[in-house]
């Protein structure tokens, strides 16, 4: 689920200001949705469904705060931001390669090119 939301997002900060709020909310609540449906078929009660995705949101959104300046900082900083959301991985280095180049590969490639069997326009 974390590396969900690390590339969920590093989707919606590298489309930001290229997309409009309202397209970008649809897309953030579809996945959201997607998520609670995925508890839900597991079988739990409304009750943990409604804990389990507060605390989803907030992971999610932890997250989207830590890699909004990303770009800016140093390997050291994302090895940090890696350790405060997975500690059982011994290379944290593939990690940020990885994340790099998904990142390009965001920045080659539009959010509707991405997002067209998701949402409709």
């Amino acid at each position: 689920m974390i590396i969900f939301f690390f590339h969920l997002s590093f989707l919606l900060k590298n489309y930001k200001n290229d997309e409009t709020k309202a397209v970008l909310q649809n897309f953030f609540d579809f996945c959201i949705r997607q998520v609670e449906l995925s508890i839900r078929e597991i079988g739990y009660g409304d009750a943990t469904i409604n804990k389990k995705m507060k605390e989803y949101i907030n992971l999610l959104f932890s997250i989207i705060d830590k890699i909004d300046s990303w770009d800016k900082r140093d390997s050291k900083y994302k090895i940090s931001i890696f350790k405060l959301f997975i500690d059982d991985i011994e290379n944290y280095e593939y990690y940020i390669d990885y994340f790099e180049k998904y990142r390009l590969f965001l920045s080659k490639n539009t959010f509707n090119r991405l997002s067209k069997d998701i949402l409709t326009n």
